[in-house]
């Protein structure tokens, strides 16, 4: 799989922070396991979403979300096949010639209780409200879901080892 970035936000209204320097969309291919990975920016709160692409064949494919044992950020909150639409924003990849299709998206988001979101923020900021901090809030970072994608690209390894 191609690795790919897509910058598409219009970040202008959220402020400094990492989110300034971060595509809005990239694909990628797991190197350990070799499974399809994407990270996708929400336009609503500006925070980011990781996202796993299993075949057919795999257990997981398929699967509703919240039938599938992932232990990721927030747990899993999306599962589906490719999103019709512009490749810049869908949930989907661009595959490479003799990549197996159609894959199924299995994704988190970071948008829970104590993750910071920008796009959120700037929209309360407009309406003259600040951002409600607890004291423990964190920007989930583009590395930080790389990393859970690569967490749950291994999980998805060692589901499709398991007879079902």
């Amino acid at each position: 799989m191609e690795h790919k970035t897509w910058t598409t936000a219009d970040k202008s209204s959220w402020g400094p922070g990492p989110w300034q320097d971060e595509p809005d969309k990239e694909q990628w291919a797991d190197e350990t396991t070799g499974f399809a990975c994407l990270l996708k920016r929400s336009t609503h709160s500006g925070s980011l979403c990781g996202y796993v692409g299993v075949p057919e064949g795999h257990p997981w494919h398929g699967k509703n979300w919240d039938d599938v044992d992932a232990d990721v950020h927030g747990g899993l909150t999306y599962s589906g096949l490719c999103q019709e639409g512009p490749e810049e924003t869908t949930i989907c990849h661009v595959p490479a010639p003799g990549e197996p299709e159609p894959l199924y998206w299995l994704g988190f988001d970071c948008a829970h209780a104590w993750d910071i979101m920008p796009a959120m923020d700037a929209q309360l900021a407009g309406l003259g409200h600040p951002p409600v901090r607890c004291g423990d809030e964190h920007y989930r970072t583009a590395a930080y879901v790389r990393a859970e994608c690569a967490s749950l690209a291994q999980q998805a390894a060692e589901a499709a080892k398991v007879p079902a």
